[in-house]
């Protein structure tokens, strides 16, 4: 996790603001800065935060290879196959930096194969300064993140891996120019002009959920053929794991005690083993007062053995970072919110407790594998595919952008197995009725394909528990009386008429209220509020849903 930006076009070069709108992004790396301007492109300044993860000594950028001296790259991510990649054609690499393969492998085959062959995540620029060009890419899910400013009437781009990293420069530019997230799996290419300026030449989405993967996948098909479903699946995703164990940090787990966080927690700690990292996992849960969250999360642990650590927050830790946590997410979606304020306290807590720096984590299962208790309702498998299909398509927006800023704040680094390519087309694949869930337990497929594992204690893998669908278990009632409070205390009394999706409740009135005071006029941030789908609900909360129950919810 590293935080990129750049300006192109921009007259004045390094102004003022641009110095301020590089500064809000700090967090995202907070081990070394660098900004840099090449005089043949006089209009084009890149800069960077690092978070060293790989390669402490040579993996600074902007970077540029001796090889190809014009070609410089600003990228925050994680290439799982940069190895891969050099041995199947041979890069000369200069470093042991992964996301050097992305120079490589762009000047063999060109940025519309090179984004394809990427196995990982990531958000990058590269500008060819021999073409001229400028190449813009994120990954499939956009599990990195990138905000792109453009104003097109005076040839101006601009990009960062946070909106306010350009809220400096969209305030002073004119009404014309739009900010906003770029999208998930797709590229851009642009054309410096003579003069310095900019201009778009063409967008191109080279992934959809479900897309097999383009490159030579982790695991070969000749290992998979000869297994069965249920194998194949608990193969992959431990598979998706093993990949992501890349780093020169402290690797942990965030540990809800449900069933994906402990999935992944249990084959963390198995592959820690394997590969003899030199220090216990640790694990990390959180909750209200004696939440059953932290009791399972402590089960899950013992059963382990991890370093665990177990945070409780209050009342008055909600009232002193709500606020906070909306300029974080850039978000005014009730759900993300809500689902934000444990996360946050947890990775403030790791950030100054621990050396952890990576966190494993479970988001995008419920996505996946139909873990909202609202897919009961889904009219027919095909329904339920569909929707599975959208929610990882806009995961980005909610679940997604909430994992990356709460941890992103306190310069954590984020990964995510159950986003990965190989496994989520693996997962899409199968027969959508296998998909569905099963005698009224969410994410049937996924649990009974680790029963017979050994990895997880039947009371966690099969847990029942009261629980929130929108993948929230620790926050208790007593949060929303919390909530309640808060803004009663704080939301002014006037109502405010804002553009775009409209807040109707109090709750949502006063999130939109500060969300406006970083963000001013930024609605399209969030383009709609996030709500469980086929049934008749006001609240996104699960707790409305008719099914939830102690005795038939299970845990997300």
């Amino acid at each position: 996790m590293c935080g990129i930006w750049g300006t192109f076009g921009v007259d004045g070069s390094l102004t003022p603001a641009c110095h301020k709108c590089f500064s809000c992004i700090e967090h995202r790396g907070p081990d070394a800065w660098r900004i840099e301007q090449d005089a043949r492109e006089p209009l084009a300044i890149l800069g960077f935060r690092r978070l060293a993860i790989v390669d402490g000594l040579h993996g600074m950028q902007p970077m540029r290879l001796h090889q190809y001296p014009r070609t410089t790259l600003v990228c925050n991510g994680e290439i799982y196959n940069f190895k891969r990649l050099q041995t199947q054609y041979e890069f000369p690499y200069e470093t042991k930096c992964d996301v050097e393969a992305i120079i490589h492998t762009y000047h063999k085959f060109g940025m519309e194969d090179t984004v394809k062959k990427l196995d990982g995540v990531f958000a990058f620029c590269l500008i060819d300064g021999e073409k001229r060009k400028i190449y813009l890419a994120r990954d499939p899910y956009g599990v990195r993140p990138l905000f792109k400013l453009h104003d097109e009437v005076n040839g101006v781009m601009a990009i960062a891996s946070e909106g306010k990293g350009l809220m400096g420069l969209k305030i002073k530019s004119n009404e014309t120019t739009t900010l906003g997230q770029f999208p998930p799996g797709h590229f851009e290419v642009w054309s410096i002009l003579d003069n310095g300026k900019v201009k778009k030449d063409y967008t191109e989405q080279y992934f959809k959920p479900g897309t097999p993967p383009r490159f030579e996948p982790f695991v070969a098909e000749d290992v998979l053929k000869n297994m069965d479903l249920k194998e194949k699946t608990a193969y992959l995703l431990e598979a998706a794991c093993r990949k992501r164990l890349m780093a020169e940090r402290r690797i942990g787990c965030l540990l809800s005690g449900g069933l994906d966080s402990s999935l992944i927690t249990a084959l963390v700690v198995k592959l820690a083993k394997e590969e003899k990292l030199p220090y216990k996992i640790q694990t990390f849960a959180i909750g209200m007062d004696d939440s059953p969250d932290l009791a399972a999360a402590r089960t899950v642990a013992e059963y382990l053995g991890t370093e665990h650590h177990e945070v409780k927050f209050t009342e008055e830790d909600i009232k002193e970072e709500l606020d906070n946590v909306i300029y974080h997410l850039e978000s005014h979606d009730i759900t993300t919110i809500r689902a934000s304020l444990p996360m946050y306290l947890l990775s403030k807590y790791i950030k100054k407790n621990t050396e952890t720096t990576v966190v494993f984590s479970g988001e995008g299962a419920d996505e996946l594998a139909q873990g909202y208790i609202y897919f009961r309702d889904a009219p027919s498998p095909k329904a339920g595919h569909e929707e599975s299909k959208r929610l990882l398509s806009d995961i980005y927006l909610y679940d997604g952008l909430r994992a990356d800023r709460t941890t992103s704040a306190f310069s954590l680094e984020l990964r995510v197995p159950f986003l990965d390519i190989q496994f989520t087309h693996h997962y899409l694949s199968i027969d959508p009725t296998l998909r569905q869930p099963q005698n009224g337990i969410e994410k049937y497929l996924l649990r009974s394909s680790f029963d017979k594992s050994g990895l997880l204690p039947d009371a966690i893998l099969w847990r029942h528990k009261e629980a929130f669908s929108d993948g929230v278990a620790s926050l208790k009632k007593s949060l929303f009386t919390t909530l309640s409070e808060i803004i009663s205390e704080r939301l002014p009394e006037e109502d405010i008429i804002y553009k775009g999706v409209q807040p109707t409740t109090k709750e949502a009135k006063y999130y939109r209220y500060i969300f406006e005071v970083s963000f001013p006029g930024q609605h399209h941030f969030t383009p709609y509020y996030w709500m469980p789908k086929w049934v008749q609900v006001t609240d996104p909360s699960a707790r409305f849903i008719k099914h939830y129950a102690a005795s038939s919810s299970v845990n997300n």
